[in-house]
């Protein structure tokens, strides 16, 4: 059995099963979360946050993007693999766009590509979906528009917002994509959304009535405890387990405990060595 096609996503939503998302962004973390069962993997842009210290996703490169995709894709077996258009690389034209896919999914493994946007997006979407390659919507609050939105904002939270993203949502599906993230929405348009859609819906801060949901990897683990937001939650502490494991290596090394005879290795006879004098 291979990786989850568009076929098996779907099906997902039409049985009503969740369908769980993470991210990955090297061969070690894809292998990890393959093994744990989810259902598709995101190389996000995010990499400009949580491998580059960036203090957003805007400096990230397609090549960056293939990059991490590649390293991923060599631990998967059984996800679903989406390869996240970074900032500039879909909105100058859909010709861009469609060039710029095609080039992801040569070079990447990827199954899929996210582009960020609703109307202003749909014909980038639908010129790249005619061509074969499978697209992952996302509304709500796009990170590449942060300076746009004023910041990580929760978007749709007035009347007027909330039907913008619910039409935005609808040009997404209207142009083909197969599956559609929503992010950063109060829980009941996030749902309104999700009932009025075909294509499952993976939500990120957007409430439990989304089709699945997707998190950053190293925040689900804990692997940074200061950036916590509202809808992030700590699955594990590793942040503190690693650090107090790095020490104590540390204080092996400088103690000559480490590496004791377990860890070191001894010919099975003794070497002669010829006198000098």
């Amino acid at each position: 059995m291979g990786r989850k096609s568009v076929l098996d996503l779907r099906k997902l939503k039409a049985g009503n099963d969740k369908i769980v998302m993470v991210t990955a962004y090297d061969y070690t973390m894809a292998r990890l979360v393959d093994m744990a069962g989810v259902d598709m993997v995101l190389v996000g842009d995010s990499l400009g946050m949580v491998v580059q210290g960036r203090s957003d996703t805007l400096p990230v490169t397609l090549d960056e993007c293939i990059y991490h995709t590649k390293c991923v894709s060599r631990g998967l077996e059984k996800a679903h693999l989406v390869f996240d258009m970074p900032f500039m690389t879909y909105q100058i034209s859909p010709e861009q766009a469609l060039q710029n896919a095609g080039r992801a999914m040569q070079e990447s493994g990827a199954q899929s590509v996210k582009l960020e946007g609703g109307e202003r997006t749909a014909s980038a979407i639908s010129l790249i979906v005619d061509a074969g390659i499978p697209v992952v919507g996302h509304v709500g609050l796009t990170p590449q528009s942060v300076h746009a939105m004023g910041g990580f904002k929760v978007q749709g939270r007035s009347d007027e917002a909330a039907e913008r993203v619910v039409r935005d949502a609808l040009a997404v599906q209207e142009a083909g994509a197969f599956c559609i993230v929503l992010e950063g929405l109060p829980t009941d348009v996030a749902q309104e959304i999700t009932d009025r859609l075909d294509i499952p819906t993976i939500g990120i801060g957007a409430g439990v009535h989304c089709d699945g949901q997707v998190l950053v990897s190293t925040d689900l683990l804990g692997m940074n405890t200061s950036f916590k937001p509202k809808f992030v939650k700590h699955y594990a502490s590793l942040e503190q387990t690693i650090v107090d494991a790095v020490k104590a290596y540390g204080d092996e090394v400088r103690s000559s405990a480490f590496p004791d005879a377990a860890h070191s290795f001894n010919r099975k006879t003794p070497r002669k060595v010829a006198k000098l004098y």
